[in-house]
């Protein structure tokens, strides 16, 4: 049986901060689940950045079905987690559930993704204070404010911790997650 990987996430994340980790991580073997505050079908969002635009912006992306509920979540049944951005981390960083899994998995030292507006989620928890993170360039003053230290990279490694920006950098992202969770592993 592969090692199960959990995606943290809910309606409205950006659909290729949830893809890309789902497949690649799939391409490397384990097997993957996405996990929402309820077991339902989600509806992802697509973020662009246009020229004259202050910010970025969203329109309707691909739809997806969650296999279990933040609440039904048992940590130890996850090797690692991934934690998209999108505007999903805005409120699932409320769900208590979310937040008891994403400690969970810090208190363990376990290997945690997140990108983009991820690190709200992570921030909640309260699980960045002197931890490095990346995140979506304007979230910098919420990484600091929980006494984290953020770093405008693309794959920002922090011991147990990969972090980056946006869908961008999915590939540094993914390409230092794989390395954390090939160094996570205990020989059987």
């Amino acid at each position: 049986m592969a090692d199960k990987i959990l995606i943290l996430t809910g309606d409205a994340a950006e659909t290729l901060e949830v893809f890309y980790p789902y497949h690649r991580l799939q391409e490397a073997g384990y097997e993957v689940h996405i996990g929402a505050p309820s077991k339902k079908k989600l509806q992802f969002v697509v973020h662009d950045f246009v020229d004259g635009f202050d910010t970025y912006t969203e329109k309707p992306g691909h739809c997806w079905d969650a296999d279990v509920a933040f609440a039904d979540v048992d940590p130890a049944d996850y090797v690692a987690i991934v934690v998209p951005g999108g505007r999903a981390p805005e409120y699932i960083r409320n769900d208590p559930d979310a937040q008891r899994i994403v400690q969970a998995f810090m208190e363990r030292n376990d290997p945690v993704a997140a990108t983009c507006h991820g690190p709200l989620l992570l921030a909640a928890a309260g699980v960045l204070d002197g931890r490095t993170s990346s995140a979506y360039p304007a979230l910098a003053v919420d990484v600091t404010t929980v006494g984290g230290v953020f770093e405008d990279g693309g794959g920002v490694v922090d011991g147990n911790l990969v972090t980056a920006r946006a869908w961008p950098d999915n590939g540094t992202w993914m390409k230092a997650f794989l390395e954390v969770l090939e160094n996570a592993r205990v020989p059987a």
